[in-house]
């Protein structure tokens, strides 16, 4: 599958997918220790990863050179291996290195351009979140981590709005679910370039939207069905003009 997204720096090498499937392997194995035969993760699954959009820990940015991103985390790593994939704000990465407390990724010009990665500094604090096990709970919505567009923090939390192009607005629906920052939230009280959510204080607390102020920059992923019918309805409305112009 072709993973030149945003958020994913590159193509996925064949010894990359066999890491993620033994990712899947160890997991299941995690959540079942009582069975004894061997779990077989299939890599075609795997290779398409999907969050939730729950944060699950508060890293840091230990140091940046060139494209090399490294970034100190303890929870996120407990069963991550090389070629693993780690959300950073809402970015999906790959694990290329890795020690007790940090890990490191290769960041694609291309991905620091048009997110928020590019931006960060040591110290900065960061959402980190590890694709959903196969049986784990969904406790967000899909999230894919590829980061469609940069919003600015209009007001800060807990009663949050960002601001967007207003080309991107049709694609949030009141009550609709949303990414910012790599958290999946319920946006309302839309207006013509912006949005609002609400922040509840654990998830000020436990990720980087508590800290968030007027002017800050943050990542946006828009809810994949959202885009999809937005394709699909693109691509039948140019058909029908095709079809107009051959009839006359």
């Amino acid at each position: 599958m072709n993973r030149h997204l945003v958020g994913r720096s590159g193509t996925i090498p064949k010894h990359h997918i066999r890491a993620e499937a033994q990712v899947d392997s160890v997991r299941l194995r995690r959540n079942h220790p009582t069975s004894t035969s061997p779990i077989v993760s299939s890599p075609a699954v795997s290779v398409q990863h999907v969050f939730t959009g729950i944060v699950e820990e508060l890293g840091s940015v230990a140091s940046r050179s060139g494209s090399r991103l490294r970034i100190t985390a303890k929870h996120v790593l407990s069963d991550s291996i090389i070629g693993a994939s780690i959300a950073v704000n809402g970015c999906c990465l790959t694990v290329v290195q890795q020690g007790e407390d940090w890990w490191e990724a290769d960041v694609s010009d291309e991905t620091f351009q048009r997110t928020t990665l590019g931006a960060l500094q040591p110290g900065s604090p960061v959402n980190l979140e590890r694709p959903m096990a196969a049986d784990g709970r969904f406790g967000g919505h899909v999230v894919l981590g590829h980061v469609d567009l940069v919003g600015e923090v209009v007001s800060p939390a807990p009663d949050l709005r960002v601001r967007i192009g207003r080309d991107q607005m049709h694609l949030i629906v009141e009550k609709g679910s949303i990414t910012v920052d790599g958290v999946s939230l319920t946006a309302f009280g839309l207006q013509r370039d912006s949005f609002q959510v609400a922040v509840i204080p654990h998830t000020a607390a436990v990720t980087t939207l508590g800290v968030r102020r007027p002017g800050d920059k943050v990542n946006i992923e828009m809810d994949v069905l959202a885009k999809h019918v937005d394709r699909l309805m693109s691509a039948r409305n140019t058909k029908r003009r095709m079809l107009g112009w051959w009839r006359k």
